[in-house]
């Protein structure tokens, strides 16, 4: 789509920047309201022949009036509307911008399209309007895909991680590494320019301690990065146990509903039943499957075989115990199967007499253990809880920027391998030559990251994912 020099100058664009843009920015579907959005150069001029209104429209003024439609036989009116007009450069996209919010029948919506297309405007690309404030340098590239995950939030939580970034959280903390860090480039060059006079703009001894003080910033961002995917992506929970422990009543009690078939007759649940569930902040992805245990049930069979392949792709497994029965060797071999495993292991039926108690289960190593009635809803809680440590530790928030882009994280990968070259040449003694080389690779992944200098694949792709009209 487009790249930027060093100096931030656009080079290339895949769209043409002066055409004026048109899209329905709100769902699909039908709605109390629908906003028909227009950027461009003659946005406020279109707009206004679709108005019946002899005024132009005032900057950010909401402006109630008629849309028209002049045809051969006349003018009519189909919709009543309001109109708001935000002029650049001051607009989201950092062009004129006028939004229609009229009321959400597709039908309308598409006739109001369809009049501004026929008035010379051109039909959004996905993720276009977007793609204009990046131009614009309303936002970074880092903020553009925050705009992204906003959208596609599921939980309060993903919403407030999508807002930080777009509030320029990692972008600020990027910013100043890379102050620092052409600070030092800066100091190694003037050096260079030099040479002759023998005169250091920045002390040998302090370059390697400058690198490393850089590095553990780089690697403070990483160090959460795993944490921050998991919240901005998701996860998978798989619940194991043999048949008849009360697996599907435990899914049930979590995802809030009897989304699987609960019965006294072991193997009920012959095929993998999902749901996506908010799991204090993480949208987790929880899947109930069949009782692992040799069986000669051919369709039973292939829905063990199914609950082993969602236990080698899951982020975490829980492990569910009757408390009421005695423990047998299924019991024992489910454990042992998950041993390797980020678990939990629920003891089940705790309202009902024990057949045995948890140091029967003879567990070894950090494994946490929690009690429940999934038919009375007793520990509930207690689980939720244990499962959101297992997956992402005691605390989902910290006061650093938290990285959960997986571009995000290789470009940092790649900034702190640099660096780290970087201070190993600094520590060896090698020429400013050589230092600078590290030093300016680990600029450039900086770059790439936010915008300053990416491939136009990459942006193409990152826009790709947004739909129209945003």
């Amino acid at each position: 789509m487009r790249s930027r020099d060093s100096v931030g100058e656009v080079t290339l664009l895949m769209f043409a920047p002066d055409d004026t843009i048109v899209a329905v920015a709100t769902p699909a579907g039908r709605g109390g309201l629908g906003v028909v959005r227009l950027s461009g150069p003659v946005a406020r001029s279109l707009a206004a022949g679709l108005l019946d209104r002899s005024e132009p429209l005032r900057a950010r003024y909401a402006t109630v009036s008629r849309i028209v439609d002049t045809t051969s036989t006349g003018v009519e009116a189909f919709d009543q509307v309001v109109a708001t007009f935000f002029p650049r450069p001051g607009s989201y996209t950092g062009d004129d911008v006028v939004e229609i919010s009229a009321h959400g029948s597709p039908v309308l919506l598409e006739r109001i399209v369809a009049l501004a297309c026929s008035g010379g405007a051109r039909l959004a690309e996905p993720g276009e309007f977007t793609l204009r404030a990046y131009l614009n340098g309303r936002l970074d590239l880092v903020q553009a895909e925050a705009v992204a995950d906003l959208v596609d939030a599921l939980t309060p939580l993903q919403a407030r991680m999508a807002f930080d970034q777009l509030e320029g959280t990692i972008t600020q903390a990027i910013g100043a590494l890379d102050v620092d860090l052409f600070d030092l480039v800066a100091r190694l060059e003037a050096s260079l320019d030099f040479p002759d006079e023998g005169y250091h703009f920045v002390e040998p001894g302090m370059v390697a301690h400058g690198i490393a003080g850089i590095l553990g910033r780089v690697q403070g961002l990483l160090a959460g990065a795993s944490q921050g995917r998991l919240i901005r992506e998701g996860c998978q929970v798989v619940i194991l146990g043999k048949p008849n422990v009360g697996k599907s009543s435990v899914f049930n009690a979590l995802v809030g509903s009897e989304r699987a078939i609960v019965t006294s007759v072991a193997g009920t649940t012959r095929d993998l039943v999902s749901d996506v569930v908010d799991l204090d902040g993480l949208a987790v992805t929880l899947v109930d499957s069949a009782g692992i245990r040799v069986t000669s049930d051919a369709v039973e069979a292939e829905g063990v075989s199914r609950a082993q392949q969602a236990l080698s792709v899951a982020s975490a497994v829980v492990v569910v115990m009757d408390r009421s029965a005695s423990l047998e060797d299924e019991d024992r071999f489910v454990l042992q199967e998950t041993a390797k495993s980020r678990r939990v292991v629920v003891v089940n039926k705790v309202d009902e007499a024990p057949a045995w108690q948890s140091e029967a289960l003879a567990l070894d190593g950090d494994v946490t253990l929690t009690a429940v009635s999934a038919r009375t809803g007793e520990g509930l809680g207690a689980l939720r809880a244990a499962l959101r440590a297992v997956l992402v530790g005691e605390e989902l928030l910290r006061d650093t920027p938290m990285v959960a882009n997986l571009r995000h994280i290789g470009l940092l990968e790649r900034a702190s391998d640099a660096l780290g070259d970087a201070e190993r040449a600094a520590l060896d003694g090698a020429t400013e030559e050589f230092v600078l080389a590290d030093l300016q690779r680990a600029r450039t992944a900086l770059e790439e990251l936010t915008g300053a200098r990416t491939p136009d694949d990459v942006v193409n792709h990152i826009f790709e994912r947004f739909c129209i009209g945003k």
